[in-house]
């Protein structure tokens, strides 16, 4: 059971008629001062002011060293001389498909257009708050007429005019009685409008509507961050699939010289070169490599559906042609540490909503003062219509009260320190995002050299391979060795070869993944005013 008192001082809600002069005066006169001081403390604010919240921020990545600053690494630090990161920076792959089907997420990507449409939802709640900054305005017209027989013992002067209610001695002004011999009947016509008000004395709805406002920018940053993550993430499963078409083009050279490898082989069975068993081994190397190049289809259809997802496709109706992975990616600008806190989405995402969250501080804290009301009404009330609209007619009233809350078991103050929690919870929130997305950055910069040391490495182990497998053919044609030792060349090389495939494809994976740490093209500065 909630125990609350509140004292409420009505100052006016007055009929000021035309004989209480010196009562209306009074009751104008307060209501006058009442609504001035409303007006003056209207600019008042009891919420505290919003500081970005400070983080740790290193002059440099770690993973970059003088001597990584060049292009062939597949990264280079952004200068005023240099190309920043665009808004459509997958075009830097210079792959024509992949341009094609990134122009599609914009419009029918569904996850955009649901974080669109919560922007849209973030406006307009922006708006609704806003609308409490003006008073209300109602009007209600109405007309009635009221018939009571004669017999009953209840005339017309026995009711009040327009409602119908019994007590009323003095015959009203507003009504008519007019008598046909059976019955009175009285009629009233009124056009009133009322006004309702209650100033902003402590801030409120400022706080209110700051916090809103700072929510919907936030909601436009969820915009791009999604719009980011939805193009990235089809980046990704391009290369994949290219990859894959990659492995498919390796494999199905593979199946090709292990069948000339069965012809050789058969040859010199023929012969009697070489016996039974190792032209069955050539059979099942054959078979083997076959049923995996079968098994690379199905990989390639999963990667196939899921960029129809992200394009807004249905599946069954989309398709994406064979082709090669490009051998390098490209040079990636990203700047320095610092401007990755303007550059990242879900960063500034994350900060508009500690700055909404300190607006809800300043809201918690204005319900410890007293909040005022001013209502008003006027209009136009007859027993005729012809006279409605006439001066004699005319009606007004006008009042203000005001509302304190003395006693709430503590209500208020575990409301402030709610707000104040959920505060501390949105910057501890900021924090460890900026923190995650310096990881990011590093995690795929290291991924990057790495891999491009990796990748060095694993073409001499493919040239290697080559020989190796060249040598054991000539020794088994010459009949020095069986054919085991070729097919162990042949396994090794074909290992090395899609090794090495992979490493492309995971260095281009990597590329879009860095792209996406230090947040595309975007700019904080791209988000909408509050």
């Amino acid at each position: 059971m909630k125990h609350s008192v509140k004292r409420r001082l009505n100052i006016t809600r007055l009929a000021l008629s035309r004989d209480s002069t010196p009562v209306r005066g009074i009751a104008a006169a307060a209501i006058v001062c009442l609504t001035t001081l409303a007006l003056i403390l209207n600019g008042c604010s009891v919420g505290p002011k919003y500081r970005k919240p400070t983080v740790q921020v290193d002059p440099a990545y770690k993973e970059l060293k003088p001597d990584q600053f060049k292009e062939v690494d597949g990264w280079k630090t952004a200068s005023p001389k240099d190309d920043v990161l665009r808004g459509a920076w997958w075009e830097m792959f210079n792959d024509s498909e992949l341009n094609t089907i990134e122009d599609r997420v914009n419009t029918s990507n569904q996850n955009i257009a649901l974080a669109e449409a919560t922007y849209r939802l973030a406006r307009a709640v922006v708006r609704e708050g806003r609308s409490q900054y003006f008073p209300t305005v109602t009007t209600n017209p109405s007309a009635s007429v009221s018939q009571f027989p004669t017999n009953s013992g209840r005339g017309a002067n026995s009711v009040a005019a327009g409602t119908g209610q019994p007590g009323n001695s003095q015959p009203s002004s507003t009504g008519s009685t007019a008598s046909t011999g059976r019955s009175n009947t009285i009629t009233n016509f009124s056009l009133p409008f009322n006004v309702a008000w209650e100033p902003d004395l402590w801030g409120r709805v400022r706080h209110t509507v700051a916090s809103s406002a700072y929510q919907a920018q936030a909601a436009a940053a969820d915009i791009e961050n999604v719009r980011l993550l939805m193009h990235a993430e089809l980046a990704v499963d391009y290369f994949q699939l290219r990859g894959l078409d990659s492995q498919t083009q390796l494999l199905e050279s593979t199946v090709e010289a292990y069948r000339k490898a069965l012809e050789l082989t058969n040859v010199l069975f023929h012969t009697g070169i070489v016996s039974e068993q190792d032209v069955v081994q050539a059979e099942t190397q054959l078979e083997t490599a076959r049923a995996q190049l079968i098994d690379l289809g199905i990989q390639r259809a999963q990667f196939e559906h899921a960029i129809a997802v992200l394009a807004g496709t249905p599946a069954s109706s989309f398709s994406v042609a064979r082709g090669p992975l490009q051998s390098n990616p490209p040079a990636i600008p990203f700047g320095v540490p610092s401007e990755l806190l303007e550059r990242r989405p879900d960063i500034a995402g994350t900060e508009r909503r500690v700055a909404a969250a300190n607006e809800q501080i300043g809201v918690a804290r204005a319900a410890y003062f007293p909040s005022l009301s001013i209502t008003g009404g006027a209009g136009f009330q007859s027993n005729m219509i012809g006279t409605l609209l006439t001066w004699p007619s005319r009606f007004w009233s006008l009042g203000a009260a005001l509302s304190q809350t003395l006693f709430d078991g503590g209500l208020r103050k575990a409301i402030s320190e709610q707000a104040r929690a959920a505060y501390d919870e949105t910057v501890a929130t900021y924090r460890q995002t900026v923190l995650t997305a310096f990881q990011n950055v590093e995690d795929n910069l290291a991924t990057l050299r790495i891999l491009s040391q990796e990748r060095d490495q694993q073409e001499i182990a493919v040239r290697a391979s080559e020989r190796n497998l060249a040598l054991a053919t000539e020794r088994y044609r010459a009949g020095i060795d069986s054919y085991l030792n070729v097919i162990n060349a042949q396994t090794t090389l074909y290992t090395n070869q899609r090794t090495a495939l992979t490493i492309r494809t995971e260095q281009m994976v990597a590329s879009v993944q860095l792209i996406m740490a230090v947040g595309g093209g975007w700019n904080v500065s791209q988000l909408p005013k509050p």
